[in-house]
């Protein structure tokens, strides 16, 4: 069994991964304080082989058909299987693995492992855009956009492509959609969810609910137009 984590970086995917891990689900090694496994160098670089392929339309649109329909560039899968050494030679029967990124290449992850696990994961995109992570700068692995001076707005453009590749993606044979929120405010139920979804024992892991609405103290910009469609999709109310 192969699983990875789909989710955007500050989406809580440490507790997920955290959660796989205790739940006797090798995760590769060696793994940082966020629960990714690094290191992480040749998981950027295969982002931007992938980017490649990615065409920018202007106005917040991109033409995903590219990387949709072609099989992986073999430079991208050695890249991949070299990031993932420690996962694919393992002879674990469980084993996995979680780095945000990922999702910046699904489309071609699913392509290489269509029998693995994906677990879908999101979390309200105004507490997720509130701190800086790797992929705010959608530059930085070779994909267009309208960057600006305002970090935050480049931030909340890069939430919002990532769920555009996602949902442009098609559905994979095996895949669950959670909500951060729900693990913390639901987990008994979000792991039975997971129980079912794996078929094993899901262990259980503290979760912070001062996590959740932090966005109610940040004095700048968290809201954007563009969030609305997505946030009613996953039921978040703004």
């Amino acid at each position: 069994m192969l699983v990875t984590v789909i989710g955007r970086g500050h989406s809580g995917t440490r507790a997920i991964s955290q959660t796989l891990s205790e739940s006797k689900i090798y995760m590769g090694e060696p793994l940082n304080k966020s629960w990714d496994l690094i290191p992480p160098q040749d998981m950027y670089e295969a982002c931007r082989v992938f980017a490649r392929y990615v065409k920018y339309l202007g106005n917040m649109k991109w033409d995903f058909s590219k990387v949709l329909t072609m099989d992986p560039d073999p430079d991208f899968i050695k890249l991949i299987e070299s990031y993932l050494f420690s996962v694919l030679s393992s002879n674990s029967e469980k084993k996995g693995w979680k780095i945000p990124e990922t999702t910046l290449v699904y489309p071609w992850i699913q392509k290489m492992f269509p029998d693995a696990y994906y677990i879908h994961w999101v979390r309200d995109p105004r507490d997720c855009i509130l701190s800086g992570h790797m992929t705010d700068d959608l530059n930085d692995f070779g994909i267009e956009y309208d960057k600006s001076d305002d970090v935050r707005k480049n931030r909340a453009i890069s939430w919002y492509y990532q769920r555009e590749l996602v949902r442009s993606t098609p559905a994979a044979k095996r895949q669950i959609n959670i909500r951060f929120e729900d693990m913390v405010f639901e987990q008994n139920k979000t792991i039975e969810r997971l129980e079912q979804f794996l078929n094993i024992p899901i262990a259980k892991i503290p979760m912070r609910t001062d996590s959740v609405g932090r966005y109610l103290t940040d004095n700048e910009i968290h809201m954007y137009d563009f969030f609305k469609n997505d946030m009613l999709e996953c039921g978040y109310k703004f």
